[in-house]
């Protein structure tokens, strides 16, 4: 059992230890094909939502994070923009750019070039460590998708966690204020959408 998020920065950062731990272990135990055949299940339970997207936004997957690349693969032969995070620098706001993530990006893993267009997607897959039935979700400790998400949801963007079906908690999570809500978690196992 994961204990509930409490308000401490201290408690915050060990929960996320914990979910971190979960989701490697879980991982760990899939063989390349299972990996593979779950992710191709996350591809079919999304599309729905997907395929009437003008712009979708990704992510390029680290570690035991799930991977939105094939999603993203069938919304560009479907001619919809697709579109992964980007950072000018360390310290730069995120925004979203169009095309193939193929440059090392400042905070960490890959992002696509800077000369890629900066585009507002109006579907956003988001990584989690955790989401709980409430659609209250917990990321990698960051703050740059809760920073960058409130403008595009104002203009109607819908957003999407996506994680393994064992990254949703029964239990909740305490957001902080700052937290931005998720629509729907979507998982191998399916999509639950959030009133």
């Amino acid at each position: 059992m994961v204990p509930s998020l409490t308000p401490s920065a201290a408690a915050k950062a060990d929960l996320r230890k914990q979910l971190r731990a979960r989701r490697n272990a879980f991982v760990a135990g899939l063989t390349l094909d299972q990996r593979t055949e779950l992710q191709t299940k996350l591809t079919d339970i999304i599309w729905p939502w997907a395929k009437h997207a003008s712009v979708i936004a990704g992510y390029a997957a680290r570690g035991s994070e799930i991977d939105p690349q094939m999603l993203l693969w069938h919304a560009g032969n479907a001619l919809i923009t697709t579109a992964c995070p980007a950072f000018a620098s360390a310290t730069s706001p995120m925004v979203f750019r169009s095309g193939t993530c193929a440059e090392d990006c400042p905070v960490g893993g890959v992002q696509p070039p800077q000369y890629a267009t900066v585009v507002e997607p109006d579907l956003i897959l988001v990584p989690l460590l955790a989401a709980d039935r409430h659609g209250n979700r917990i990321g990698q400790g960051g703050g740059h998708y809760d920073r960058a998400l409130p403008a595009l949801r104002d203009q109607g963007a819908k957003i999407i966690g996506i994680g393994w079906a064992m990254q949703l908690l029964d239990e909740p999570l305490v957001p902080d204020s700052w937290d931005v809500r998720l629509d729907a978690f979507a998982s191998p196992d399916g999509l639950l959408e959030f009133s």
